[in-house]
């Protein structure tokens, strides 16, 4: 008999192997259904069991009581550096041991480009989960408020795409002058 962990709970057929998504997340997906990438929905059975990711030791120790310290990502792929001897008791809802986390957020890196909405240099920002934009470098976010501040230029990159495209390659060539 099959194990329990290898049977759907939708409708009770077998569940394929692990796959990877682009991003790096793990799953099983149950063999009667399938994503279709065109449609962007899955067709067949729709039971999706995702993996959880272990975390990773990183080569720092904890501010607090200098254990080592790990890179945690969330269900949702947030990234988190937290203290190895930290836990979490689910019926209190509270921490267990060491309680340090530091969230991870996006990088910001400056750029040689102008906004052209108000003439401020742009700086390319990437996300924790690797997506990247540019964006002025005056806007900002007021979180009491709940509102953006500053230039609200957002510019969102393709994946693949040049951060230091110019358009020029779009550009007809020239034409010769009557001098050459």
């Amino acid at each position: 008999m099959p194990d329990t962990n290898d049977i759907c709970p939708k409708c009770g057929s077998s569940l394929s192997e692990v796959s990877q998504t682009p991003t790096g997340r793990k799953l099983r997906r149950c063999s009667q259904g399938s994503w279709n990438p065109e449609t962007k929905k899955t067709e067949g059975c729709p039971y999706v069991l995702w993996l959880p990711i272990e975390p990773t030791p990183l080569d720092e120790k904890c501010p607090k009581c200098s254990s080592p310290l790990l890179l945690q990502v969330t269900r949702y792929g947030k990234k988190m550096k937290k203290c190895s001897k930290g836990g979490w008791d689910k019926e209190k809802r509270q921490p267990t041991g060491c309680d340090y986390v530091e969230w991870i957020s996006g990088t910001t890196e400056r750029l040689d480009e102008k906004c052209p909405d108000c003439g401020e240099n742009l700086v390319l920002y990437t996300t924790n989960s690797g997506k990247k934009m540019k964006k002025c470098s005056t806007s900002g976010w007021d979180k009491e408020k709940r509102l953006a501040t500053g230039c609200k230029y957002v510019y969102w990159l393709k994946s693949g795409e040049d951060r230091a495209a110019t358009g020029e390659e779009f550009l007809p060539p020239s034409k010769p002058s009557a001098t050459d």
